[in-house]
Parts: structure tokens; sequence; C-alpha cells
């Protein structure tokens, strides 16, 4: 067998990480809360598995999917990391690249023996053809979790095993199909299910190892477990939220405007910068700036939402809140926007306190780059579809905020008696949906058809 180090006493383990490295099912699969440990586990069981291979043992490599590029190259350093504790003769090599269908990505792990584990572009036909120990690691946020788990699954034909761990993204997610078929529905794959809240990890132990890794002068050190839970739960954007990202309960987006699934596709990768300059040189025909302002003053947020178009592609660069904000601040910075003469047009939410707001504005820069929207029913849903249309066919893309995504999801459809659209949310410390309202004011801004539609939506323009 490869040569071996002192492996890491028990206790190093909190007992829900311990059952998950010695469970040795054909399909085992994870539904648990956010940074309690998992994936830093996952790599340490995958390493263990090599490191206590017994000699003529067939050789069977690991193949790890990871979100992004960003979190395959922390998995792969933990896994560096326990090689160098408890094997010799490992090595470790990157070869680090934008991963593609036809590249290995962020790196390979190789031992004494032979035995290798290798990080893998997320794009589901990367798995075609490669045999050996399969983890999917936060499933449910990968583009297409169905195509990724059929073409994985093959893999382990010959031997081998195949681990998913995730955190929910919403019912109707494969993930959660997958987690219900187990436990409702006779469980025909034969998955070993595992399931770790934030509550469960406290009681036992998660909080005494987040406070070893801290600093002396972290307030979290005062905190014992129901303080750390209801810090954790009121931190959130909203219960939903956390209820999905601790708690393992998905949301229900059946009635959500614009569901999960349809704004992960078009969610910024982590650690990708989409804040930007923006270039405010003399006006450029490469360079299209378009801005929503969603107003508010003291329970509501006031939201400036910057989108870049690209092609056909629009990209944010800023957004920007204010909450309890005189409006002398907020103008101050709406105003060094709007000198940026490659800031092409302004969307301007009126109702309100916003009337004042974008009148004043419209009179200093100009009622052709300023438009006022007063809402209403009808302008809603001409903000509100077009917006979901961008979503749909991926050519919109925002940052991985838990705000920016909750408000979004927070934005349910119904109808009224008249047979009229209604878009509500609910409103709380964080706002009243404002984030999703001035995207959509800005994705309008941009819509070359703003001019032909704007007798019926702008009745209140100011000129």
């Amino acid at each position: 067998m490869s040569a071996q180090k002192a492996k890491p006493p028990e206790e190093f383990f909190l007992p829900y990480q311990k059952k998950w490295i010695l469970d040795n099912s054909r399909i085992k699969l994870m539904e648990k809360s956010r940074q309690i440990g998992l994936s830093w586990c996952c790599a340490y069981a995958m390493v263990r598995r090599h490191c206590t291979q017994v000699n003529g043992a067939k050789l069977l490599d690991s193949w790890v999917s990871s979100r992004d590029e960003l979190q395959a190259k922390l998995f792969m350093d933990d896994c560096r990391k326990f090689a160098a504790a408890i094997c010799s003769a490992s090595m470790l090599k990157y070869n680090f690249s934008p991963a593609s269908a036809n590249s290995d990505g962020a790196g390979t792990l190789t031992f004494a023996d032979g035995g290798r584990i290798v990080s893998l572009s997320s794009n589901p036909d990367a798995q075609a053809g490669k045999r050996g120990c399969r983890l999917l690691d936060e499933f449910a946020l990968h583009p297409d979790p169905r195509k990724l788990y059929a073409i994985a699954l093959p893999g382990i034909t010959w031997g081998g095993n195949l681990e998913i761990v995730s955190t929910h993204r919403g019912a109707d997610n494969f993930f959660n199909e997958l987690v219900e078929e187990a436990r409702h529905g006779g469980n025909p794959k034969g998955i070993s299910l595992h399931r770790v809240t934030l509550q469960d990890a406290l009681e036992q132990g998660l909080l005494r190892k987040i406070k070893a890794a801290l600093p002396p002068d972290n307030p979290l050190l005062d905190l014992d477990e129901a303080a750390y839970f209801d810090q954790v739960r009121n931190s959130c954007p909203d219960e939903d939220s956390f209820m999905q990202e601790y708690m393992c309960q998905p949301l229900d987006s059946s009635s959500r405007f614009i569901p999960a699934e349809m704004l992960e596709k078009c969610l910024y990768k982590d650690g990708e910068n989409w804040r930007t300059n923006l270039d405010d040189n003399i006006r450029s025909a490469d360079k299209q700036y378009y801005m929503g302002v969603d107003v508010g003053r003291t329970s509501d947020l006031s939201v400036f939402w910057i989108l870049e178009r690209l092609g056909d592609t629009l990209y944010t660069r800023r957004i920007e809140e204010f909450k309890n904000t005189p409006f002398s601040e907020q103008e101050a910075v709406l105003y060094s926007y709007l000198e940026n003469p490659n800031l092409r047009r302004v969307c301007i939410d009126q109702t309100g306190l916003g009337r004042q707001f974008a009148e004043r504005a419209a009179q200093r820069f100009g009622g052709v780059r300023v438009e006022a929207i007063s809402f209403t029913p009808a302008s809603k849903e001409s903000l509100a579809y077009p917006l979901r249309s961008a979503f749909e066919d991926c050519r919109i893309r925002i940052p991985n905020i838990p705000a920016v995504r909750a408000d979004i999801g927070a934005v349910k459809r119904s109808s009224s008696f008249s047979g009229s659209m209604r878009f509500e949310a609910e409103r709380t410390s964080y706002g009243h949906a404002d984030r999703f309202w001035a995207l959509a004011l800005a994705n309008f801004a941009a819509k070359e058809s703003l001019r032909d539609t704007k007798v019926e939506l702008v009745k209140n323009m100011v000129w």
C-alpha cells in the first residue's frame, strides 16, 4: 500500500463528518447546511482511500466536479494538505487554466502507486469516458445537475462510488428529486442518504471547531450554540433563504416569477470580478451602460443598478444601495454616474418619493437620457417580463450575492379578480424587492424597443 504517516486523531472530525467518511456505499448523497466542513472532509476521505489502497488492488482514479474553478482549486488544495499529512511520495501537479470539456481543469494529485485525484471541468461532458470514483460537489448549483448525474453514473460501472454533496437550490431541482426519491419514493437507486442541518452540526460540535479557527478578538467567541444559530438566522436575507441554505428545506419556486434554477444559470462565478471600472472617457460606440433606479428613503432601499451591454448580453457592473440616506447624497452619486457620457439611459422609479428625484435628474441631464416611470400594475408587467426573458435566454449576468438572489426570488406573480397580473414581494428589513425592480428598470433602459413603448408605459415622462 502507499506509505503512510500518522492519521488525524478521531476527535479531528465531528460525528457527521466521520459517518460520511466511513460510508462506503456505491451511491451516497448529502443534503447539507452551508459552511459545515463537508467539502473539506470529502477531500480527506478521497485522499484516505488512495493512501490505504492495498497492494495488488485495482487502482481507481477519483474524479471531482466542482461548481466553478475557484471551488475546484480550494478542494485540490485541501487534498494536497491531507496527502502531505497522511501519505508520502505524493505529488500535486497544477495545470490551472480555464476549464473546458476537453481539459482536466484545476489539477491532478498523483500518488506513489499511480492513483490520481483529478479535478474536472464543471461541464457534464467532461465526465464521459472516465472510470473510477466520483464526487459531485455542490451538485444542485451546477447548471444542469440531471445531465451531470446521467453522465457521471456510468463511470462507476467497473468499481468505485458516486458521492453527491450539496445544499438545496429549489424544490424543482434534480438534487431535491433524488432526495425525495430516496426518502419517500422507495429508494430504487439504493442511495445512502445523509442530512446535516446547521442545528445538527452545532449539536455535534461545529461551533467549537469554528472558534478554534478564529482570531482572539472575534465577537463570535462570546456566543454559545443558540446565540450563534440566531446570529446566522438573523444575518440571512429572509427566512426562506435561511431554511434553504442552512436547514435543508428547499424553496418552493412554483410561485416565484424567476425560478431559482433560471437565476442560477445567470450568476457570475465565485471570485469573478464583476464590478469593473466604468469607462468615462469621451463617448465611445463600444461602451454602453444603462442604469435602473428604484427609489426609497427609510423602510425601503434606494438601489442603483448599472448594466453594460457586451454583444447581446447585459453584465452587472454596479449595485449601489442606500438606506436612511438623504436624497442630496443619493443625488450626488446619481449625478456622478450621469456625467459619464457612456451611460446611455437611466430609468428612474418616480412613484411617490421618486417624483422629485426623477424630475431634478431629467432637468439637469435631459429627458432623453433620464426616463421617469410610474409603477402601476401595467408598467410593472412591462418591466418584469422582459427581465424574465433575459434570464430565460441567459442574456444577463448578476453577482452571486445572497441579498440579490433573495430579492429576485421574492417576487411572486398572481392574478387579480379582473385578470390583470400582480407582482408582489414580502417587505422585510432588507427592503421590498428593491434590487429586483432596479434591475428590471436597468434592463428596460437597455432595450432598443423602449421608444416604441414609451407612450404606453411612461405616461408621466418628464421632458
